[in-house]
């Protein structure tokens, strides 16, 4: 389900809405009114998939035991293994 910005015509404040169904009428948080265009908006570069994200605190993907315990060598190397 996707997050979409919306520009309320009423008010003119943006607001970010979870979309469920494209039947679904759109309401502005702020006034209530359903006056809303879809704005475009860049994606999230948090979003998708993680696998080339850096080892971080709490991190067990790699080798089953978080990167301080299991003496990670830094950027690219998975806990020291490479």
């Amino acid at each position: 389900m996707p997050l979409y910005d919306f520009l309320c015509a009423e008010c003119g404040k943006t607001c970010e809405l979870l979309v469920t169904s494209s039947a679904e009428t759109q309401i502005c948080t702020s006034c209530g009114s359903d006056k809303l265009k879809k704005m475009l908006s860049a994606p999230s570069s948090l979003t998708g998939s993680t696998r080339q994200s850096m080892p971080g605190q709490g991190d067990t993907a790699c080798c089953g035991s978080t990167p301080s315990h299991a003496g990670c060598a830094g950027p690219g190397s998975c806990c020291g293994k490479g």
